[in-house]
């Protein structure tokens, strides 16, 4: 790739947003998903609602439609879009939590940066939550692992 090729500077080198400007709408939707390793005893408690700060996956899901309406205001040049649609959707297992988020929007952009923001974001909720039982006696987290971050599809429709 080329100087020339570089979207986010200018010739000069100075930092610059993508002009979008020109392009056409179009429907787009995003799905994003990532999963945090935590102790099976953690999960449990999650899938009971037992756990001292409350609703885990209740609050999570609030923070991860946050983050995706704010994707714009961590990530530098991103641009703010319409979301119209997010949809968020947890899945337990014995050792772990995954999290898969879906963003629609329509626009000259796409929303893959939201879905993936909602994700991680969901994700770090989940361990904001859950730390009091995810630590050891020193107060780490040997067993506590957010992985798996992925994009998992993008599409988009021109509209006509």
């Amino acid at each position: 790739m080329s100087d020339d090729d570089l979207t986010h500077t200018d010739d000069s080198g100075a930092t610059e947003m993508v002009d979008v400007g020109a392009k056409p709408d179009s429907h787009r939707r995003a799905v994003a998903s990532g999963s945090i390793r935590l102790r099976p005893a953690t999960v449990d408690a999650v899938r009971e609602n037992a756990l001292q700060k409350g609703d885990v996956l209740a609050v999570a899901r609030v923070g991860a439609i946050q983050a995706v309406k704010h994707a714009w205001e961590s990530i530098p040049l991103c641009h703010q879009i319409p979301v119209s649609n997010v949809e968020t959707a947890f899945s337990l297992g014995d050792d772990r939590i995954e999290l898969r988020v879906a963003v629609e929007t329509t626009g000259k952009t796409g929303c893959e940066m939201e879905a993936l923001e909602g994700v991680t974001t969901g994700l770090n909720v989940v361990w904001d939550m859950v730390k009091a039982a995810e630590k050891d006696a020193e107060g780490e987290y040997p067993e506590t692992r957010i992985s798996d971050v992925t994009v998992e599809s993008k599409r988009k429709k021109r509209l006509d």
